[in-house]
């Protein structure tokens, strides 16, 4: 049976060893753990990809790999192509008897391998009903490749590609809502979460992968490298994410939409910008104004948001 108790998930064998090379306080290899230890849930195995990007990079430099699991190496851009093909194999051995037994096929992307160069590849997996689980894990940016701008990078945000300087104040366009994106595809189940919150995340690794069909999880992961924050604060910076409702929690499932966390005081974005030097250059003066603006959006957003939970509530009880 499944279950996020924490007790009896210490118990499982860990899927990602010690010992990669990620960077200290990354995010990453947080994210992946629980996903991994959530998805062994009732006797499960588990088959990944993973796209080129930092996690990849850092848990299998050759001859070595920091995973217990089947886990195939794909390209930047194609992670969804090639867990579709592992998927439909198992399918086929499965209709011709070859094979029993349970698999939780799981692609893994950074966000630039999925917001942007992995789009296509997942949109096409979407749409051709795979049975797998996709999870993003959200640095905001290439982070492997050099700190360079992505459609995942906030607004307002400095990046190698998007700097602060005497003409451009950081990134100028908001960050794209990539999971309203894949909401629009009609699957089954999409959510967001947040490593600081571990049983919220496991169980909707547990949803998702106990669903058929495409399931999609954008997970924030905070990189001290690219967000110039010290790495003991990792855990710190998700909390005040969902505080601010920079990154809301939530899931969508069969169109319904459900906020997982709303924070008794919403704090202002401010303390989320302070928070990381990569936003220190919009508290100069002439940069204040960037601040409200992004205020006003992240209200707009939340308020959409509450709207849209609200109106969906009101439907699923005319049904019954």
């Amino acid at each position: 049976m499944a279950t996020t108790s924490l007790k009896k998930l210490s118990d499982m064998p860990e899927l990602l060893t010690g010992g990669h090379a990620a960077c200290p306080g990354c995010g990453g290899p947080i994210i992946i753990r629980q996903v991994l230890l959530a998805a062994q849930q009732d006797g499960r195995k588990v088959v990944a990809s993973i796209s080129t990007g930092c996690m990849e990079v850092s848990t299998t430099i050759y001859p070595d790999s920091a995973w217990r699991v089947p886990i195939f190496h794909s390209a930047f851009e194609n992670s969804a192509a090639t867990i579709s093909g592992a998927e439909a194999a198992y399918r086929s051995l499965k209709r011709q008897g070859k094979y029993e037994g349970e698999i939780a096929f799981i692609a893994f992307g950074g966000d630039g391998g999925t917001y942007d160069i992995g789009f296509q590849s997942l949109s096409g997996a979407l749409e051709r009903g795979h049975n797998f689980t996709y999870v993003c894990y959200d640095n905001e940016a290439y982070m492997n490749t050099g700190i360079q701008r992505s459609g995942a990078t906030p607004k307002g945000a400095w990046t190698t590609t998007a700097p602060d300087g005497t003409v451009e104040p950081g990134k100028r366009e908001i960050k794209k809502d990539l999971t309203a994106i894949v909401a629009a595809h009609g699957v089954p189940y999409c959510a967001q979460a947040s490593p600081h919150r571990p049983r919220d995340l496991m169980r909707k690794v547990q949803k998702a992968v106990a669903t058929e069909g495409p399931c999609f999880l954008n997970i924030l992961s905070p990189c001290p490298r690219g967000w110039r924050h010290d790495p003991d604060v990792t855990i710190q910076l998700c909390k005040l994410a969902a505080d601010t409702c920079v990154w809301p929690l939530y899931e969508i499932e069969n169109g319904k939409l459900s906020i997982n966390y709303k924070p008794k005081e919403k704090k202002p974005v401010r303390e989320w910008l302070k928070s990381q030097q990569r936003f220190r250059h919009l508290f100069a003066p002439k940069n204040e104004h960037l601040i409200e603006e992004i205020q006003a959006e992240l209200d707009a957003k939340w308020g959409q948001l509450l709207a849209r939970e609200a109106f969906d509530n009101e439907q699923e009880q005319e049904s019954e």
